[in-house]
């Protein structure tokens, strides 16, 4: 299993996308501060939805020995390892053959297997939020301190994506759950401990410093968008729907019966009564309700595919169940397992093939722009993240401006803001390169590029075609288009 997750996350390839440019580009500026003093080019932790001093520096590390692929290699190792957690926590509160389909079923999955190629911090997140998880059902029959060696791991899982606090109640919920049938009443410490430890911790690392504002604007306090309620369910649907579904009925199969085993010497943890068994199956069915209703709130459809990924985590292990009961006993009935978990395979190569063709390839655009720029200039782009990292050694991040807001005060003093900041600054000759890619934000584009083409100053150095993935991808199995040109980076320089 996990080296078909492997397969299909290493057969995904392009060039780097904007989170992932931005994070390593902070990395190498983190590195450089820890080691040379070197001042922050911006400040990252006032709107990063992570701490930079985390994942970017450790992925910073790998990059700048193994490039790009070798820090989503690390990305790919860390899913692997959340793979494999799945399977023991899995196996420890149901049965072996449970665990083995819940790894099987979330091993193919979208935000897996795209998290896996995916330099950012959504898959070390995932994989502490997955090891605190079986930290606290390993620990389920030791005594209620026990529980205190998860604090650090939930801590530690926040503070490298502040996102990852949502799943926080649902496993502070299984350490009750998981300790209930041996311990009683005595089981409510655990959960306790680990709030009070896992709390502590956080204000320790957080309190007086600007992850805390960065954690409100991006988290917490983030402004709402405009995307449908409907679009966003469906949306949620179409990425996690089949596997959430088939929690679900092992849910409801789980409460009507504790028996997974084909054994009849073996006795399930559920044995403590329905009771339980039906909490437990809410509570991880539930969890994955935690981010489409979220982000339905939020407004915003922005990183839903990933977020989509982490409650599947935790509904995983009742669909393990729902799987095997399908089966059924001394696998009575294997092609239906067969024929879920194929249709669940379908799905994932093709929304992973979809989601990585989502943005254009900069190889011959960095080739094209190399030689115009250097740590002198000022340069406009629909994506800045994407050229300051890879002509990270020619040009500072902060030289770069993008087309997602802009303030401009001309040599009169004159202050602009929004789509007239552009202009003015254009009509001033304010930047000595400017590339546009017509996808990422096509209305500021246009503004962009009419005004550039009213400035005599300035000469288009370059057409450069592109293909990228439809991007309306309605359908439940998108494919990217081989042949035909629908996108252009525009390049101009100034004379």
């Amino acid at each position: 299993m996990l080296a078909l997750q492997a397969a299909l996350s290493l057969r995904l390839s392009n060039t780097a996308f904007q989170d992932e440019a931005l994070y390593l580009t902070a990395g190498h500026a983190e590195l450089s501060r820890l080691l040379h003093g070197t001042p922050q080019p911006i400040n990252y932790a006032a709107y990063f939805s992570g701490s930079p001093q985390l994942y970017p520096v450790l992925a910073a590390v790998v990059d700048g020995r193994f490039g790009l692929p070798g820090a989503r290699m690390l990305s790919l190792s860390f899913t692997l390892g959340t793979t494999t957690l799945l399977y023991c926590f899995t196996r420890r509160l149901f049965d072996e053959r449970a665990g083995l389909a819940a790894a099987a079923l979330f091993a193919v999955l979208q935000s897996t297997v795209v998290m896996g190629s995916f330099a950012t911090y959504d898959a070390p997140a995932m994989f502490l939020l997955s090891l605190t998880t079986w930290i606290v059902v390993r620990t389920a029959q030791a005594p209620a301190p026990a529980v205190l060696l998860a604090a650090p791991v939930a801590a530690l899982a926040v503070g490298v994506k502040y996102a990852a606090g949502l799943y926080l109640p649902t496993i502070v919920a299984l350490a009750l759950l998981t300790a209930w049938p041996h311990h009683g009443v005595k089981a409510i410490l655990r959960p306790v401990l680990l709030i009070l430890g896992t709390g502590c911790l956080l204000a320790l690392s957080m309190g007086g410093t600007e992850l805390l504002a960065g954690m409100q604007q991006t988290t917490t306090n983030r402004q709402h968008g405009s995307d449908g309620a409907l679009s966003l369910l469906q949306q949620s649907a179409k990425w996690g729907g089949l596997l959430f579904l088939t929690a679900v009925s092992g849910a409801i199969a789980y409460a009507r019966r504790s028996s997974l085993s084909e054994s009849p010497l073996t006795t399930p943890l559920g044995s403590s009564g329905r009771g339980w068994r039906t909490l437990l199956g809410l509570l991880l069915c539930a969890t994955a309700l935690l981010a489409p209703s979220y982000q339905v709130y939020l407004g915003t459809v922005v990183s839903l595919f990933k977020h989509v990924g982490f409650g599947l985590l935790f509904a995983a292990p009742m669909a393990g169940v729902g799987l095997t009961r399908l089966v059924g006993a001394h696998f009575r009935h294997p092609h239906f397992g067969i024929a879920l978990w194929t249709a669940a395979l379908c799905l994932g190569i093709a929304q992973s093939d979809w989601r990585f063709g989502r943005w254009p390839d900069s190889t011959t655009m960095i080739r094209t722009i190399a030689s115009d720029v250097n740590n002198q200039g000022r340069y406009l782009s629909s994506t800045p993240e994407v050229p300051a990292y890879y002509l990270r050694h020619k040009a500072g991040h902060r030289q770069w401006q993008s087309g997602f807001g802009m303030e401009y005060t001309n040599r009169n003093g004159t202050r602009y803001t929004g789509d007239e900041a552009y202009r003015a600054a254009l009509r001033d000759d304010a930047f000595d390169l400017i590339v546009l890619d017509g996808v990422t934000n096509p209305r500021v584009d246009r503004v962009i590029a009419d005004a550039v083409k009213s400035n005599p100053h300035y000469r288009l150095l370059a057409h450069l075609p592109f293909n990228v993935s439809s991007l309306r991808g309605d359908s439940l199995l998108p494919t990217a288009p081989k042949t035909k040109d629908n996108g252009r980076y525009r390049i101009w320089v100034k004379q």
